[in-house]
């Protein structure tokens, strides 16, 4: 292994500039939730020149590349859709422009997460040039809708296709460590009915914004006194949206809603959430729902699931984390950072909802996520390259 482990970084040294340019040809490609449509067009081409066994796309547009035909599955994921560019002016170059200089490619999508699938189609590109042979089967997926809906790719990819990998690997940046899971998140509405009246007599209604401020004063104090998990953290709860509605604007409130973001500790769960904010608006007329996301493909195909996406985390000792410890040593001769995500990853559906075994490594700091002036080192880009050919010998 020692020598193939020296094969994988010196082919991932020679083709760095062809793992640069790939990027650079997919972050000129705007490619929001439910428009990847061509950036996805794009990677299968990239994963058919890189020599992929088969290349194929699923009916919720996720980019399927395979290489090998063993009994055991791996899968690498990496989401091609991208948030916004936000206001341009806080950006110093065109955030579409793909351009390599300095040592980084810079643009939206570099960290989050274009990186991670360019990486891996020179990993496999490496797989292929070595006569990678294991009994094993890797999956590459480019996935979509990510950004709108965590891990509705990978219920697609279980639920439809039939596809349950026993160890996963997603690409999400860990700026190089090793990580082994995150807080979990869900979305919750409450809705206040009230009863209007004309606003020169109030006492005749029942103002539904004076009782939805109740609550969302109770629902401050709630984050206080989340649970905690030294590893994961806190649980947290914040209020994003505060709607009302009225007949006028010389009307009592009849109506009005709280938004909620609710990020789950280890712990807490779809259950337990919902009945803290009951508690607090049981008084209150007010009605707790878990919401649902369903919307439109770019391939036409409409696809749903509820808004939790459950918390995971992955022990120390598990198998899969030392073998993701021992390739990186293998390779890079030093210890990793063994730590977590803050934000939420396709590790929802694939670990949270099925069990399946998953760490992330890849490329990028996740602090550059979702902001301006985003870049990748193309010396992690390598770096993530040697790391999922050599996952792939070790597993």
């Amino acid at each position: 292994m020692e020598n193939t482990y020296k094969k994988i970084n010196e082919l991932a040294e020679k083709y760095r500039d062809y793992t640069a340019e790939n990027l650079s040809k997919l972050i000129k490609i705007k490619s929001l939730s439910m428009q990847e449509k061509e950036v996805q067009h794009e990677l299968k081409r990239q994963m058919e020149e890189a020599g992929f066994d088969e290349v194929r796309f699923d009916g919720l547009g996720n980019v399927i590349g395979r290489i090998g035909t063993g009994k055991k599955i791996l899968a690498i994921d990496g989401h091609m859709d991208t948030v916004d560019l936000g206001n341009m002016e806080n950006w110093d170059f065109d955030p579409l422009g793909g351009e390599i200089k300095d040592g980084f490619v810079h643009g939206r999508g570099t960290v989050d997460q274009e990186g991670g699938p360019a990486a891996f189609v020179t990993s496999g590109r490496i797989l292929k040039e070595l006569g990678f042979d294991k009994d094993l089967t890797i999956y590459f997926v480019g996935s979509v809708m990510e950004e709108d809906c965590d891990g509705l790719c990978w219920k697609y990819i279980v639920e439809e296709e039939g596809i349950k990998p026993d160890f996963a690997i997603s690409t999400e940046p860990t700026n190089l460590g090793i990580y082994r899971g995150h807080r979990g998140r869900m979305e919750m509405r409450v809705v206040f009915n009230g009863v209007s009246c004309h606003g020169s007599a109030p006492e005749r209604g029942d103002n539904a914004i004076y009782k939805a401020s109740r609550a969302a004063l109770e629902i401050e104090k709630l984050n206080e006194r989340l649970k905690d998990d030294d590893f994961l953290g806190k649980g947290t709860v914040t209020i994003s949206e505060f709607k009302s509605e009225s007949p006028s604007l010389c009307a009592v409130s009849d109506y009005a809603h709280l938004h909620l973001d609710r990020r789950l500790t280890w712990g807490e769960t779809k259950k337990s959430a919902v009945a803290e904010v009951n508690e607090i608006v049981k008084n209150l007329d007010g009605v707790v729902e878990v919401l649902h996301y369903e919307e439109e493909a770019w391939t036409g195909l409409k696809y749903g699931m509820e808004k939790y996406y459950p918390t995971w985390k992955i022990a120390e000792d598990h198998e899969i984390v030392q073998t993701g410890l021992k390739t990186f040593k293998n390779l890079f001769n030093k210890e990793p950072n063994i730590d977590k995500w803050t934000f939420s990853t396709n590790g929802v559906t694939i670990n949270g909802l099925y069990g399946i075994p998953i760490i992330g490594f890849g490329p990028g700091n996740e602090v550059l996520a979702h902001a301006p002036n985003e870049k990748v080192a193309i010396d992690d880009l390598v770096a993530a390259t040697a790391f999922y050919a050599g996952f792939a010998y070790e597993i």
